[in-house]
Parts: C-alpha cells; structure tokens; sequence
C-alpha cells in the first residue's frame, strides 16, 4: 500500500499480484453482486467493491482499479482532506 496528497485531497493504492482482472471485466467489478467468471472457487458474495465503492462515494471521493489480466490489480481510493462533506445515504442503501 502507498500514499500520497495533495493541497485539498489525499490518495492511497492499494496493489495485489494474484491473477488481475479480465479487461471486459472491468467495467462491473464495482456493481452489487457481480463476480467475475475468473472468481471460480474463490468464496464471496460480491459485494466488497460495492460496498468500498459506495463508501467512497459518500466521503466525495473517488475509487480506480488498473489491471492486467495475470498481472494483479491496483485500486486508488481519492479522498478529500479538509472540509469534505459526507453526502447523504443513498436510498439504495437503506
């Protein structure tokens, strides 16, 4: 994990090595419930990256993945630092 800021927002990334993530996969890694057809055994139920997501979402900030398929993936989560306001709950989360 690394960070990093700047004068209004600060950013973290998050990197793993495992296996990456297929590029057409990309687009949906954040939906509820979505995993992908690499998942194969691997236990869950989908809902990490969307809860992350939404998360980040209600601080005014923002989350990113790169990723090569067999090359692991990297997720940057922007916050801002001062003054951020906290948006309210989305109806999907209630």
């Amino acid at each position: 994990m690394s960070g990093s800021g700047n004068g209004g927002s600060a950013s973290f990334t998050v990197t793993d090595s495992g296996r990456g993530i297929p590029p057409q996969e990309l687009p949906r890694i954040f939906e509820r419930f979505y995993r992908g057809r690499s998942a194969g055994r691997v236990r869950g139920t989908g809902l990490g990256l969307s809860i992350a997501s939404e998360i980040v979402k209600l601080m005014n900030g923002s989350i990113e993945v790169e990723s090569a398929n067999g090359g692991g993936a990297s997720f940057t989560v922007t916050l801002p630092k001062n003054g951020h306001r906290v948006k309210s709950r989305p109806a999907s989360l209630v």
